[in-house]
């Protein structure tokens, strides 16, 4: 009997380009194209994955015998194609950024309807202005979801920390029917009367309200909760701190009108991935400490504050502390490594070179000196910090420090719940819709966060 003829990795080439230009090109939202062509990949044979990771030299399955071979043709390609990062190129990179993210989610978070286009492409430009936001604004409606509801979101412009405009974009779950109105208003699926602030990643340096739109709607969709999502100022324009001063300014305003939404201002849950995550805790540990009287930001050297701390502490001290945190593969301990530096520091997502620049141009200008508890959270007061919920990534040099916080706070009597995503890089909320086991990862992670959200509540 004869041996059937195994193809050349450039006729398998060949053959999956074509498959994904019938699955990618038939669909008339190029905006979405690495959506469609990422999650193509994923329909191929597992024996054609390999054989196009043995190509690209990609990770094995001895490597990383947690990641499927989809998942680690991710990480070879992205590896491949993906050029070192230059703080002088930051800026042209941001661009690039926001238009993949964008471009991975599923087109279904966005579709919409009496949307104006110009309104959208200003708005993922970030050229608005006040008036034009106040006079244009848009109601964004999602296709229902399984429980037959809609997801809506608006975005509004709000202070940031020094008076200028500051875009959030809120997003509430709907009954399904029609809308009426300017606001976000009505009958909400929100028995839960929470709101979560989210703050997205990217190094302090890069990312809108649109990297992260898809994991903001599933969250709203799954959960029924608000959502407000936060765009702070980048670095290097903006050093530090000037993206925690933005992030408490949107927590103070979000306590003064999470009625609005649906929700109370004692159930406000904290949310980031990544640079996010690291905001996240920031601003549960500041606020934490304020309501009980104690600033978080004491120097070892002489125990004193400085000036921006005392303002912070003052401004913060009379707002409600936040219900929970839920932090995604988190920046905790900026300038130590760890374990994982070494493990996965290079030839995955996020690598050690990334880092040096992202931090480079956070800290280079800053008035802060390292460690300070406005950069690294594991450098505050976590005594009084609220209930977390941190997630790892098994495949991420941010792993180990994510992990090292949580036993941090369980050693202060903090009510802790770990996640360890297996198989995973850095980065993974932006492959939920093009990966099936990241999806099923995300919604058992998302039911998990709700129930401990809601035995909270409960005591």
């Amino acid at each position: 009997m004869g041996i059937l003829p195994i193809p050349s990795s450039e006729a398998l080439i060949t053959r999956a380009v074509k498959t994904l230009e019938t699955t990618a090109f038939k669909h008339a939202n190029q905006r979405h194209l690495l959506h469609y062509i990422v999650k193509g990949l994923g329909d191929l044979p597992t024996s054609a994955l390999e054989q196009l990771n043995q190509y690209l030299n990609a990770p094995t399955a001895a490597q990383y015998p947690h990641a499927d071979a989809h998942m680690r043709l991710i990480i070879g390609l992205n590896d491949k194609l993906k050029p070192p990062i230059q703080i002088t190129q930051l800026l042209q990179l941001r661009q690039k950024f926001a238009t993949e993210m964008v471009a991975f989610q599923s087109p279904s978070v966005w579709q919409q309807t009496n949307t104006d286009e110009h309104l959208k492409i200003d708005i993922i430009k970030n050229k608005l202005s006040k008036n034009k936001v106040s006079n244009n604004r848009k109601i964004f409606n999602i296709n229902a979801n399984e429980n037959g509801n809609t997801v809506q979101w608006q975005d509004k412009i709000i202070a940031n920390a020094d008076g200028g405009d500051m875009i959030i974009r809120c997003y509430q779950a709907k009954n399904n029917h029609a809308h009426n109105g300017d606001e976000l208003s009505g009958d909400e699926p929100n028995a839960d009367n929470v709101v979560m602030l989210f703050f997205h990643g990217g190094g302090f340096c890069l990312g809108d309200v649109n990297t992260d739109q898809e994991f903001c709607h599933v969250v709203c969709a799954q959960t029924g909760w608000a959502v407000v999502s936060v765009d702070y100022r980048l670095a290097p324009e903006h050093p530090a701190p000037t993206a925690i001063r933005d992030s408490l300014e949107a927590y103070s305003w979000l306590t003064k009108h999470a009625h609005i939404l649906g929700a109370s201002s004692s159930r406000i849950v904290l949310t980031g991935d990544s640079s996010g995550g690291g905001l996240a805790a920031l601003v549960a540990q500041q606020v934490s400490n304020a309501t009980v009287g104690q600033p978080s930001d004491k120097q070892e050297d002489n125990n004193t504050l400085n000036d921006f701390s005392v303002d912070i502490f003052e401004q913060l001290q009379n707002l409600p502390r936040p219900l929970a945190q839920l932090l995604l593969y988190p920046i905790t301990d900026i300038g130590t490594d760890y374990p994982s530096w070494k493990l996965y520091g290079q030839g995955l997502i996020l690598n050690y070179n990334d880092i040096a620049v992202f931090h480079a141009a956070y800290l280079q200008d800053s008035s802060l000196t390292q460690p300070h508890a406005l950069i690294s959270p594991i450098s505050g007061d976590n005594t009084q910090i609220c209930p977390s919920y941190i997630v790892a990534a098994e495949l991420d040099i941010l792993r180990d420090e994510a992990l090292v916080y949580a036993k941090q706070l369980q050693g202060y009597g903090i009510k802790v719940q770990t996640h360890t995503m297996l198989g995973a890089p850095h980065g993974f909320t932006h492959l939920m819709s093009v990966h099936q086991g990241i999806g099923r990862e995300m919604i058992h992670i998302i039911d998990e966060f709700t129930n401990f959200v809601r035995q909270i509540i409960a005591t």
